[in-house]
């Protein structure tokens, strides 16, 4: 029985190599993503009803748990979405043409999203926007961006805060940075920080994803938006991801 289970175990090894490696392997990887995307969305659904449905049976501690629940979550839907991503080439903008929309409203977003993790490791979270709210350009790719960095700052980091910046440098353009004060990123780390699927970097305490579809999705959709990624860090002090962006106000009529 041992020898025939062997025998099982490697034939069924070398089918999923050979599909993961065959013609097919983009359409199965997507396919995978799309069936976790399903029964995260309802976690993220009944958790949010949970939370906001006017429960008042819930203790401070259950709405904390609850929260967390719904980052996690998020977190794997978010993760699912990249690979989906990275299979369409990792540079689709979800909307089809710039539109006007409130850069308050995306950082409201993020931090309502980003709390119920960051309180549970008591790191601060703080985002400011620029000077004039209301901005024409794609608003779900550049949420997505801001989300992924915000999300990656806390992931990194044990102690002190992470904050979303948006500077404005003149009328039309505006500096989004996610600063934190984390474990900061190895210098032999950087050269493929944006590489998906890159290999699995580990220097002491330090252990980076194998996966980097969040930074290389990240880095796409900030190319597409027409600015460039850029990262500055330091071990044991902290780390900012920082870009620049067109986004004009809307014509008075």
């Amino acid at each position: 029985m041992e020898r025939l289970q062997k025998a099982l175990d490697l034939d069924s090894a070398h089918r999923f190599t050979s599909r993961l490696s065959g013609a097919d392997a983009q359409q199965l990887v997507v396919e995978i993503a799309h069936d976790m995307r399903s029964p995260l969305g309802s976690i993220l659904i009944l958790a949010e009803r949970l939370r906001y449905g006017g429960n008042t049976n819930l203790t401070p501690v259950q709405e904390r748990q609850l929260g967390l629940v719904y980052s996690a979550a998020f977190g794997l839907s978010s993760l699912a979405g990249d690979v989906i991503e990275l299979a369409r080439g990792g540079a689709t903008l979800v909307d089809q043409r710039p539109m006007p929309f409130s850069v308050s409203d995306v950082l409201q977003s993020i931090l309502d999203i980003l709390r119920p993790m960051a309180e549970e490791k008591s790191i601060a979270i703080r985002g400011s926007g620029p000077e004039a709210d209301v901005r024409i350009g794609f608003q779900a790719a550049l949420n997505r961006v801001l989300l992924n960095l915000a999300t990656n700052a806390l992931k990194f980091t044990n102690a002190g805060s992470v904050d979303i910046l948006c500077r404005q440098i003149d009328r039309t353009r505006i500096e989004f940075s996610v600063r934190d004060t984390g474990r900061g990123i190895p210098p032999h780390v950087l050269s493929s920080l944006f590489e998906a699927f890159r290999q699995r970097q580990i220097t002491g305490d330090y252990a980076f994803s194998s996966a980097g579809l969040g930074l290389s999705i990240c880095h796409k959709l900030v190319l597409a938006m027409g600015g460039e990624l850029k990262v500055e860090t330091e071990l044991e002090k902290g780390t900012r991801f920082s870009f620049e962006l067109d986004l004009p106000q809307p014509s008075r009529l």
